[in-house]
C-alpha cells in the first residue's frame, strides 16, 4: 500500500518533467525563429534599402539625361544654324566649302571603315590640281581587322593608313602637301621621299587618317544583391 503514493508521484514529476520539457522546447522553438525571422527582415530591409537606393541613382540620372538631350538639341540647332560654316563657306550652298557644319565635321570625322570612299575621296582632291600627276593612291582595305577594332565599344580615333605618289617638279610637292593641309579631313604623315631633279620629281608620302565610331547608347540592368 506504501508503494502506490510513491508511483502516484513519479507519474506526478513525469508529468512535469514532460511539461517542462515541451514548454522549454516550445520556447526554443519560438526564440529560433524569431531570430531566423529577424534575421531575414533585416536582410530583406537592408536588400530594399539597396534597391531603393539604386533606384534613386537611375532616376536620378535619367532627369540628368533628359536635361541634357535638351541642351544637346540646343547647341546643335545653333551649330548648324549658322551664317557661314567653319570653312567659311555657304551652309546651304554646294560648292567645295559650302555645308552645315554636321555635315562637314561627318566628312572629316567618318563613323565607318570605308576604304574605297577614301581612296575615291583622295583622288578627286588630287585629280583636280593640274600641276602634278597622280602615280599611286594606294592601301590595305582592312576592314575584317577594323571591325575586330570597333568591336570593343571604345570611342576614339582609328587609324587608316594610306600610301600616295606624285610626279611633278618641287612646286608640286609643295601644292600636295598644301592640299592635304587644307582637306576638312585630318591626315598625318609617317614618312615621306624624294626622288628625282627639281623640275622632275618623284614624291612619295606615307599617312594616316582617321574615322571614329559612333557611340553606342545603351540601356542596361543591374541585379541588386
Amino acid at each position: 500500500m506504501a508503494e502506490a503514493p510513491a508511483a502516484s508521484k513519479r507519474v506526478q514529476v513525469n508529468k512535469a518533467t514532460a511539461t517542462i520539457v515541451a514548454v522549454v522546447g516550445a520556447a526554443s522553438f519560438v526564440t529560433v525563429f524569431s531570430l531566423v525571422a529577424c534575421r531575414a527582415l533585416i536582410s530583406q530591409r537592408g536588400y530594399q534599402s539597396r534597391v531603393i537606393t539604386e533606384k534613386e541613382k537611375a532616376k536620378k540620372q535619367l532627369i540628368a539625361n533628359a536635361q541634357a538631350v535638351e541642351e544637346l538639341k540646343t547647341q546643335y540647332k545653333a551649330f548648324i544654324e549658322t551664317n557661314e560654316n567653319v570653312l567659311g563657306g555657304n551652309p546651304k550652298g554646294n560648292g567645295e566649302k559650302d555645308g552645315d557644319n554636321a555635315r562637314i565635321v561627318l566628312d572629316a570625322l567618318p563613323s565607318k571603315y570605308d576604304f574605297p570612299a577614301l581612296t575615291a575621296s583622295l583622288e578627286k582632291l588630287l585629280t583636280n590640281n593640274s600641276n602634278f600627276k597622280v602615280d599611286t593612291i594606294a592601301g590595305s582595305d582592312d576592314e575584317v581587322a577594323q571591325d575586330k577594332a570597333t568591336s570593343s565599344g571604345e570611342v576614339k580615333p582609328i587609324e587608316v593608313p594610306f600610301q600616295i605618289g606624285i610626279t611633278g617638279n618641287y612646286q608640286a610637292v609643295q601644292d600636295l602637301t598644301k592640299l592635304l593641309e587644307r582637306s576638312i579631313r585630318p591626315f598625318s604623315f609617317q614618312a615621306v621621299n624624294l626622288e628625282g631633279t627639281e623640275s622632275e620629281m618623284k614624291y612619295f608620302i606615307s599617312a594616316n587618317t582617321y574615322y571614329q565610331p559612333t557611340k553606342k547608347f545603351n540601356v542596361t540592368t543591374k541585379d541588386v544583391k
